[in-house]
């Protein structure tokens, strides 16, 4: 995910949503690589949204402050609309 998501970002990509419905567990790995692509796309003068939580992902970014970094909707459609209604 994390060269996939850096890839889009070099290639100009400003609006990211990534939607983490399927994902049951995060380690601090992968926290770090969810706030080093949060800047790196900000840095580049974009915005990831994040979308779909799980319950044990939501608690945890909760837990770590991280849903004060990343905007969090409940679908990808609802993230999508709210870089729709931003524009």
């Amino acid at each position: 995910m994390r060269d996939d998501v850096k890839k889009a970002i070099a290639d100009g990509a400003k609006r990211i949503v990534l939607n983490l419905g399927e994902v049951n567990y995060i380690d601090s790995g992968g926290l770090g690589t969810l706030v080093a692509l949060h800047t790196t796309a900000h840095n580049a003068g974009g915005t990831i949204k994040l979308a779909n939580l799980t319950k044990r992902v939501g608690d945890l970014m909760q837990v770590t402050k991280l849903l004060t970094v990343f905007e969090v909707h409940n679908s990808e459609y609802e993230a999508l609309e709210a870089f729709r209604k931003a524009a």
